[in-house]
């Protein structure tokens, strides 16, 4: 998974997504929920003090930098436990 920025508006809600050197712009109300990690699959043991068994995931539909006519494509994005940033998981233009 590659690393993404994401920047946040006042209130804490995700307004841009930086991505491989482009800028985009939050369209839609992101989606919160959290999962349950499989700690087990990446690594022996669970790191001491994490105590890590749930990821938090938002969905937001992005477009790309200002253009309003351009479609809207999501994108999954992952929590990253260590520093705090976020991850992409994933990503799928909007075929409308």
């Amino acid at each position: 998974m590659e690393h993404v920025m994401v920047r946040q508006g006042a209130d804490g809600t995700p307004v841009t997504v930086a991505y491989r050197g482009r800028e985009w712009l939050v369209g839609a109300e992101p989606v919160r929920w959290f999962e349950r990690v499989n700690w087990w699959e990446t690594s022996r043991r669970m790191p001491r003090g994490s105590s890590r068994v749930d990821v938090e995931v938002l969905q937001v539909q992005v477009r790309l930098g200002s253009n309003q006519a351009s479609a809207l494509t999501t994108m999954l994005l992952e929590r990253d436990g260590l520093g705090g940033g976020w991850r992409l998981r994933g990503s799928m233009a909007d075929a409308a």
